[in-house]
Parts: structure tokens; sequence; C-alpha cells
């Protein structure tokens, strides 16, 4: 895992997190905060998980990828795309099912040893997806475990529909950190970026998906849709204005393109294992 390594797809950006700072020598996520080992029980309770009244191991010891994205419905269809490529078939007449629907705020599926994860609109939403998940993680002894965001934003200079995989993240004064208030004083978290992983998912993309437009890039995440980062508008090239010009239908397949990538990266990484 990398620490706050994102990918920016103009129709897509995937983080990815971790580092050695969150993972011993054994490739096992642990955690910072040393009065996690003190409590009775552990609740989770924007993914309705507890320690006290559900298998942590048992559901999640064999997870090896988290992706997660905005909406529910991009991560369930992700969840049915990476199982058609891992080769994960459901018994006749089942369906995929929202393990976290009793929170009522994020969506989980799990497909194998992936789960796909819904977090909402904003950084405020996506960091409590992302501790409690990392939480989840711990409790069940997952090991290497790779977590990517999946999404959409506008492009500054590229055609609509382009794949763009980041290699810096920046905020919006240009910095390459997250600056966030913590028990009173403000903490810088360098968003640092994987290299071998940006360069390993350009060539899986290139060689096994040449049909989609692909360059690799820079991601600009502010905490604002509008006014903090016109960059993160909409699926557009902002140098050509605000308008979205694409049909709903155009729109929906440039988004499937990020996760054609993801899901065959993914697939690539688990035939090397």
């Amino acid at each position: 895992m990398n620490k706050n390594a994102r990918y920016n797809l103009n129709n897509t950006e995937l983080c990815h997190l971790g580092g050695t700072e969150y993972q011993n020598q054994e490739g096992r996520v642990v955690l910072k905060n040393p009065h996690i080992h003190f409590l009775e029980e552990d609740i989770l309770y924007h993914l309705s998980f507890s320690t006290r009244t559900h298998n942590f191991l048992e559901m999640f010891g064999d997870v090896k990828f988290v992706c997660v994205g905005g909406t529910a419905k991009r991560m369930e269809g992700l969840a049915y795309l990476i199982g058609q490529k891992i080769g994960v078939k459901l018994p006749t007449g089942a369906v995929l099912q929202d393990i976290s629907s009793q929170g009522q705020r994020y969506a989980m599926y799990k497909v194998g040893p992936v789960l796909t994860v819904s977090h909402g609109m904003g950084v405020p939403s996506l960091s409590i997806l992302l501790h409690e998940v990392i939480k989840l993680l711990y409790h069940a002894k997952c090991k290497d475990v790779t977590f990517i965001r999946i999404g959409t934003c506008g492009g500054i200079g590229i055609e609509p529909g382009t794949t763009v995989i980041s290699e810096t993240v920046v905020d919006g004064l240009l910095r390459p950190y997250l600056e966030m208030p913590v028990l009173g004083q403000i903490i810088r978290r360098p968003a640092k970026l994987d290299q071998l992983l940006v360069e390993e998912l350009k060539s899986i993309a290139e060689e096994q998906l040449p049909q989609f437009p692909l360059v690799v890039g820079k991601t600009l995440c502010t905490h604002d849709f509008y006014e903090g980062a016109v960059m993160c508008v909409s699926i557009i090239d902002r140098l050509q204005g605000d308008q979205i010009q694409a049909n709903k239908a155009t729109l929906e397949e440039w988004q499937r393109r990020p996760q054609e990538v993801a899901a065959t990266f993914i697939k690539s990484r688990l035939a090397e294992s």
C-alpha cells in the first residue's frame, strides 16, 4: 500500500493509501492509534459493523483490494465488473448484497478478495469512510492491501473521456499534501504516489485496453465542487468552457473506462499471486 497516492482518470480518480506506515514487515495492516488494543469493542458506526457482533477475520480476511468511489450505484456496477474479470460466479438468481446497508450512509460490496465501497461526495465523507475501512482491515488481519479510488472530474487541455493516471496530487493552493485540523492543531499529511504503480497501471491500460485514450497527469483536489477548483466541476475540457456536451450514454461509457482499468489491474495482480 502507498500513502495517499491518488490517480486521477478524467472520469477517474484513483487513491492508493498506505505505505510502510500502515503495514508491518509481514504486510499486515497496522494502526498508529495505541488505544485500539484496549477496546473491548470497536464499533465502525457508519459501516454498521462491530468487533463484538461481526467476525472480521472470517468476513474480510482475504481482502487484497479496496475500490472506492462516490456513488453506491457505481460501486455496485464495479463489483459486478470485477467479478466478471476475475471469474467469480454467483449462483443462478443470486445478486450482490450491500453488506453495509444497515448504516444507511455508505454502500459496500464484496466479490472475492475485492471490496467496492461508496464514500459519498467530498473529502470529509471520504475521510470518515477510509478511517473505518482501514480499521476493518486491521481487525480482519489483512495483508498487502491496495486502495484505489475511481471517480470523475474535469480536465484541463485534454479531450473528455480521457483516462488520466495521476503522477502528482495537489490541493487548491497547488501544495502536495492534505491539511486538516486535528485536536486543535493543523496537521499536514503528504500526498505521495507510488510511481511504480503509476507505471503498472499505465502499462496494463496501454497493453490490454488500447481503445481507451490515456495520459499521465496531475490531480487537483479541493473541498469544494464549484468555486474551489474549476478542474473538478465536470467531465469536460475546462479550457473550452463549462458546459457538458456529452449525452448520458456517453458519460456512462466514459465512467466505465477507469473501472475497466482498475478491474484489469486487479485481475493481473491476482494472476501473479
